[in-house]
């Protein structure tokens, strides 16, 4: 290293002067870096740094691409949850009407079968309607202009905007929520303050739909999963037809394909009924507990956290939203609008 510095000298400067300016050069460079980084570090501390950040803020930034990439991938999947919803409810109802209808009529008495036609009927028509109204109705937005008179509890950090109480910002729909339940794919749209309602009662009577056609189609379902069994038995026996037999001499298939697509969607139909029946009974359970308590999804979190703060203090957490149990129905169904505290005009904006 010397011997490069001397020869990079000039001829009439000696080594001694030579090293002495590449020590100087170097701790001139090594001065340089260090401002540099003392400048960039300055800059980043200036512009990010805060003193109430903790590991959750630092967290949340981290992620902030794997939620950006999670929110515009889940808008897409919401139409395609939605498409899905449609097709598979259109599909039971099919094979309810092809399959099921007809061993009604057949079998049952004149009462039974005007039962199962007026009920059924009309559990299909509340299914529909309470879908179509979860899904195009909007779950309500703060006001763009609010009055003076508007209790705003805090400012969104997103829309930098008033935020009202219990109102909490949909990242999937960039949009503040008035009583944000949550952003429901199947729904390709947020539960919330005007379209919660709904939203519930589409559970409640999907439930009670695919409860109904389980049930009905309880022997039906036995009789075609008994001759599937048995469908298979026979498939199974064909290939030990021995080689020197011609296809003539080959037996005709027992079942033909539209006794094996009866068969087939009887226990398809029966599985997703009952699969749906279940899970969407558990979830409709669920938000009753939730209703009943006064509290939505989000602010289930919420209150959760507030308890065990509040429980190290020695206070007990109480819900300012909650009217009992029964008062808690009265307000989620309308029937008593005066208790209810809105913070938002009456008219959607």
């Amino acid at each position: 290293m010397k011997w490069i510095q001397v020869l990079s000298c000039r001829d009439e400067e000696s080594p001694e002067d030579c090293l002495r300016i590449g020590q100087r050069r170097r701790f001139w460079l090594t001065q340089q870096v260090e401002q540099l980084w003392l400048y960039g570090h300055l800059c980043l501390r200036s512009l990010f740094y805060n003193s109430f950040a903790d590991s959750d803020t630092a967290l949340d930034a981290l992620f902030e691409p794997i939620y950006w990439l999670v929110d515009h991938v889940t808008r897409w999947f919401g139409v395609v949850f939605v498409a899905l919803v449609i097709t598979l409810t259109t599909s039971v109802v099919g094979i309810v009407y092809i399959c099921l209808l007809p061993m009604i009529l057949q079998t049952y008495s004149i009462p039974w079968i005007f039962w199962h036609i007026i009920y059924g009927h009309w559990n299909l028509v509340m299914i529909v309607f309470h879908y179509y109204m979860a899904i195009t109705t909007q779950p309500g937005y703060p006001p763009q202009h609010p009055k003076n008179d508007l209790a705003a509890v805090s400012i969104c950090r997103k829309c930098i905007a008033p935020k009202p109480a219990r109102t909490h910002h949909c990242s999937i729909c960039n949009r503040c929520v008035l009583k944000m339940d949550h952003h429901c794919p199947w729904l390709n749209n947020c539960v919330g303050h005007y379209n919660h309602r709904y939203f519930f009662s589409f559970m409640l009577f999907m439930t009670m739909g695919c409860i109904y056609s389980s049930i009905s189609g309880w022997d039906m379902f036995w009789e075609a999963y008994a001759a599937i069994e048995k469908m298979k038995l026979l498939d199974k026996e064909k290939l030990h037809v021995t080689a020197n037999q011609t296809y003539s001499q080959t037996p005709p298939p027992i079942f033909s394909f539209r006794q094996r697509a009866f068969h087939k969607s009887i226990v398809y139909a029966w599985v997703l009924c009952s699969s749906v029946a279940v899970a969407l009974g558990a979830l409709m359970l669920w938000h009753s507990a939730l209703i009943t308590r006064g509290e939505t999804s989000i602010e289930r979190h919420i209150n959760r956290k507030e308890k065990k703060r509040l429980q190290k203090k020695g206070k007990i957490f109480r819900n300012p939203y909650s009217f009992g149990p029964l008062g808690n129905w009265k307000v989620f169904l309308g029937v008593e609008r005066q208790r209810l505290q809105l913070y938002f005009v009456d008219e959607q904006k």
